[in-house]
Parts: structure tokens; C-alpha cells; sequence
């Protein structure tokens, strides 16, 4: 799952917009750098990761990407999750879409007020980018989808082959796209999981 769907479930879980945005910015241990509320966002985020990069629907969509691609399909999945959820979004929540994101950037803004909080300058530049430039509504589009991982291959070489995995998408949109409502309800229901467990071994 990508950025958007991360904020979902932050909302639905009644967790840390902040931690549940973070995870990606975040090496080692939280602890030691972030209050618990975040902190719990933050292994939120990497449950959320591994549960989805493991779950049996998701491992057969890897097999349709070419060989050469495969290693690169988790990063376009992620992205086509977020496409999904953005463009079924009125099935998933009761604000609108922009009214999320308006709400969402307000809760990180009011989550790291406090001048102790230290972000990572990463963070704090792709957080300004994502609602200047509208990237969650932006994710309705798969052409946009497409643009976003061209965009990403061209980091370092190493990265290169990610901008051949939109046309993967594309050409398997049907598909992926039913993979998606079954998948993000047991994703939803095992975040509602680990957010009790945790609170009890609080």
C-alpha cells in the first residue's frame, strides 16, 4: 500500500496520521526518536507492509509482471492499491476525497507542532509535495499512476526498469483491480487486530 492508503488506515484505525505516513522515512528503531502515539503509527505502517507483501493475492499478482519485472512489483502494486482505493474512495469513507486530504495534512500538521519532534528532511519535503501538489486525488488517474513510477525509475539506474511496470498495470488493470476489494478487506481487518493487541500489551 502507498501513501493514501496508509492515511486510510491511520483514519480507520484511529491511529497517528503522522506514524502511518512515516514508516517509509523511518530506519530502526522508533522508539527512541518519536512520542508512543506516532511510534505505534509507525509499526502500523510496517505491519501494514508486510502483511500485504506476503498475502496470497498479492503474491500471485507478482506473477503476472515479466520476470526481469518482478522484483519492481511490489513498488508498482502499492501504487495501483492507492490508484484503486482512489477511484472507489466514496465506498471507503464518508468524506470526500479532497476533504480527506485536507484533513489528513492537518493532522500531521497538529501531530509534529510540538518543536521536540525532530521529522526526517525527506519526510518533511514528499509531505509538502503530496498535498501542494495533490498527489492522493492525482492517484484516481492511472495514467498519473504510470507518470509517478516513470517518475521514480528515474532515481538511479538501479531503478530504471520500474517505468516498464505501468504498462504491466495497464495491461492487467481488470485483473488487478478485482484483486484489490478482497485484499483491502482483510487488510482492514487485521489493522483493527494489531491496533487492540497492541493497546494491550501496552
Amino acid at each position: 500500500m502507498n501513501y493514501l492508503a496508509h492515511l486510510h488506515i491511520a483514519d480507520h484505525t484511529k491511529t497517528s496520521f503522522t506514524g502511518n505516513f512515516l514508516g517509509d522515512f523511518v530506519k530502526g528503531d522508533p522508539e527512541q526518536q518519536f512520542p508512543v502515539d506516532i511510534v505505534k503509527g509507525i509499526r502500523l505502517h510496517r505491519y501494514v507492509d508486510s502483511f500485504t507483501d506476503k498475502h496470497p493475492l498479492v503474491l500471485k499478482a507478482k506473477q503476472l509482471f515479466p520476470k526481469q519485472l518482478r522484483r519492481y512489483a511490489p513498488i508498482a502494486l502499492d501504487m495501483f492499491w492507492d490508484h484503486c482505493l482512489a477511484r472507489q474512495w466514496s465506498d471507503s469513507h464518508h468524506l470526500s476525497l479532497p476533504r480527506f486530504c485536507e484533513l489528513a495534512e492537518l493532522k500531521i500538521a497538529d501531530e509534529t507542532s510540538d518543536r521536540h519532534i525532530v521529522l526526517p528532511e525527506r519526510f518533511q519535503r514528499v509531505n509538502g509535495w503530496v498535498w501542494k501538489d495533490k498527489w492522493l486525488e492525482s492517484y484516481q488517474k492511472i495514467e498519473n499512476i504510470n507518470y509517478a513510477l516513470q517518475r521514480m525509475s528515474m532515481r538511479s539506474e538501479r531503478m530504471k526498469p520500474l517505468a516498464e511496470t505501468g504498462e504491466v498495470l495497464i495491461e492487467n488493470y481488470a485483473v488487478l483491480s478485482d484483486v484489490f476489494k478482497p485484499l483491502y478487506k482483510d487488510l482492514l481487518l487485521v489493522t483493527e487486530q494489531f491496533v487492540l493487541q497492541y493497546k494491550k500489551g501496552d
